[in-house]
């Protein structure tokens, strides 16, 4: 009788390195945690991250959450983050990564859009009460029932996390592990509007050996990550990344130069995982050259059309592997050669690592018709950006699809043959991590009144930024938030300086 063997999980990973090192380095906080969150740092050894992992997940489970089901996690970029998202994938449930920027009208969005029955945060976040906007949120969700968070002065029907960990050894529960079945929800903004991406551990292990084999970390790295988890991408460059080498990962909260010039230091890094401007600006500087440990740099590109006109990278010590990211979609990577300038990315198979004889493949990037980008591979999660049928034909009658249109406008260069990548999508803002529709930016506006504007301006670090105005800036601020909406927004009405 032949026996299958299940896909692998991320937990199922994380318990292989459990089983060949108990006791060595693991997790390490931001060391600036205590600012962020009111929270001592700490630092985890393999064996007690399990027993975190254990009690949390002996908890998702008596509580009754039953299998397959979502549960919201609002975190910022500690040990929290890593250890819910491993206890709730033990429990056999599924994760819906909220950004941090998020407040109540899109809380409420994306818990009602995945029926999500429980939300995870923080006490506070950089002095914002995300308990009281977990809470909010959730009455405004029918399908919620369990409200948990991290840190102290947690409100009236919160339950403590902190205790739950802190609680005896408990017996690991026994969901099944199967890599084929959802691990994650993201959420993206596309021309449609407002879209849940589910992908399953596989997907996930995809997206995060692409980036692992094209930058060749070694096994045992210790990987900073200095990019945030809420995302596809954050997920695949950090959590996945330190699970296929075996390391131990160090979280940064973004954004301390002096915090996280101390940590590459103390913890002696070897990876460093941060947004691609940043980490160039960091280089020229001359900042990284400060550390012998280091040796790999992956630059996440939020913009990935900004890529090809980047400065080279002057770095002799540390190589940078640009990772482009397409919104929730998918991504690929690329190792810059010796001469520090972006890889010519060229249209079929794209394998890692792209100087390898034997070189796996990862995916595939195409060009449409239209004079788009499209992604294919192990990583993408077509079903999910599945174009809407239209009326009166049936789904049979559509053709169809293996890729994802990513809506990035690109053309091939005649001398090269490589794929140049000229625009964001139509009608899409990114700022940073976010992502938002022009239309809606401006009926935002328009709700605060004659001769109120609100416009996205080009920035070489996070994409666009915001700018607003209005006939009194701090009422539009205040009418803003008043409406739940991200602070991106809000504070696009701050005043200037008259120096500014």
């Amino acid at each position: 009788m032949i026996q299958t063997v299940a896909p692998p999980t991320l937990d199922g990973l994380f318990r292989r390195l459990l089983a060949r090192h108990p006791d060595a380095p693991a997790l390490a906080d931001p060391l600036d945690k205590s600012r962020v969150t009111g929270q001592p740092p700490r630092r985890l050894t393999f064996a007690q991250a399990e027993r975190l992992i254990a009690a949390l997940a002996a908890h998702f489970v008596e509580v009754g959450l039953p299998a397959n089901s979502v549960i919201a996690v609002q975190l910022p970029n500690t040990i929290e983050f890593v250890l819910t998202v491993l206890a709730a994938h033990r429990a056999g449930l599924v994760v819906a990564l909220l950004p941090q920027l998020w407040r109540q009208a899109e809380l409420t969005v994306a818990l009602n859009r995945t029926g999500a029955r429980a939300v995870v945060t923080m006490s506070r976040i950089d002095g914002v009460s995300h308990a009281d906007l977990a809470m909010n949120a959730a009455v405004e969700a029918f399908s919620i029932r369990h409200v948990c968070g991290f840190g102290t002065d947690l409100p009236e029907g919160m339950v403590s996390l902190e205790d739950v960990m802190g609680n005896g050894p408990v017996p690991s529960p026994s969901a099944i592990q199967d890599g084929r079945r959802a691990a994650i929800i993201s959420f993206d903004v596309t021309a449609d509007g407002f879209r849940a991406v589910p992908r399953t551990h596989l997907n996930l292990i995809a997206g995060g050996l692409a980036i692992f084999l094209e930058s060749e970390i070694p096994q045992g790295a210790t990987v900073l990550s200095a990019f945030a988890p809420s995302s596809f991408a954050g997920i695949a460059s950090s959590l996945v990344i330190w699970l296929l080498s075996g390391g131990a990962l160090v979280l940064h909260h973004p954004f301390d130069a002096g915090v996280l010039e101390q940590h590459i230091g103390e913890q002696a890094c070897d990876v460093l995982v941060a947004p691609a401007p940043l980490a160039l600006r960091l280089a020229e500087a001359g900042i990284l050259s400060n550390f012998p440990a280091l040796r790999h740099v992956i630059g996440l590109w939020r913009a990935p059309e900004q890529a090809a006109s980047s400065p080279a990278w002057p770095g002799e010590q540390a190589a940078l592997t640009d990772v482009y990211l397409f919104g929730e979609a998918g991504l690929f990577g690329a190792r810059r050669a010796d001469d520090g300038a972006p890889l010519l990315i060229k249209p079929g198979p794209h394998t890692a690592p792209r100087a390898a004889v034997d070189a796996s493949t990862t995916g595939e990037v195409l060009l449409t018709p239209k004079g788009t980008l499209a992604l294919r591979g192990p990583m993408i999660p077509v079903a999910a950006y599945a174009p809407s049928t239209p009326a009166g034909k049936s789904p049979i009658a559509q053709p169809p699809l293996d890729y994802v249109d990513t809506g990035y406008a690109a053309r091939l260069d005649r001398a090269s043959g490589a794929l140049c990548i000229t625009a964001p999508p139509a009608g899409i803002v990114a700022v940073g991590g976010y992502r938002f529709l022009a239309h809606d930016l401006q009926e935002w506006a328009r709700r605060l009144g004659q001769g109120a504007l609100l416009t996205a301006l080009p920035d070489r670090l996070s994409g666009h930024r915001f700018a607003g105005r209005a006939q009194d800036n701090a009422r539009a601020r205040e009418a803003l938030s008043a409406l739940g909406l991200n602070p991106l927004m809000s504070e696009a009405f701050r005043d200037q300086s008259p120096g500014g």
